[in-house]
């Protein structure tokens, strides 16, 4: 995969980045992606994500996912550090009216970790935060 990508910040200047990764299927049906982050004032961002779909029915789905964020370079403008950023764990069941359509509803939580977490915190912002979630899962 590649691509490019354009974040937002409303206490910092936009940043875009080039792309590029993978995504398979891993043993044991894990899927796995890896997208590499490249260019701008944070030079370098790797993002790891695993999801695994369990099957309760034919239709619905509980999909438990696991994301991790790894940045090569401080930015406190945008309150991310060097090394591990963050964490986000959720889950999300959806029900496939087809495999091309399939709303969800989930979990998430998010935690920050080391120069990320530091950064958090001398702002007055919590290191942690959980949301629920909602959408529709679809491809044409």
């Amino acid at each position: 995969m590649a691509g490019v990508r354009h974040d937002n910040h409303r206490h910092a200047a936009d940043l875009t980045r080039a792309g590029f990764g993978f995504q398979g299927m891993a043993p044991y049906k894990f899927e796995m992606s890896a997208m590499a982050y490249l260019g701008g004032s944070r030079k370098a961002e790797l993002v790891v994500e695993a999801e695994y779909d369990v099957l309760l029915t034919n239709r619905l789905i509980l999909q438990p996912v696991l994301e991790a964020s790894l940045v090569a370079d401080d930015d406190p403008r945008r309150a991310v550090g060097k090394g591990l950023s963050s964490v986000e764990a959720g889950l999300r069941l959806r029900y496939e009216f087809s495999r091309r359509f399939a709303p969800y509803v989930g979990f998430v939580h998010e935690r920050v970790f080391g120069n990320t977490a530091d950064l958090h915190r001398d702002a007055g912002e919590d290191v942690s935060e959980s949301r629920w979630v909602a959408g529709v899962r679809f491809w044409f």
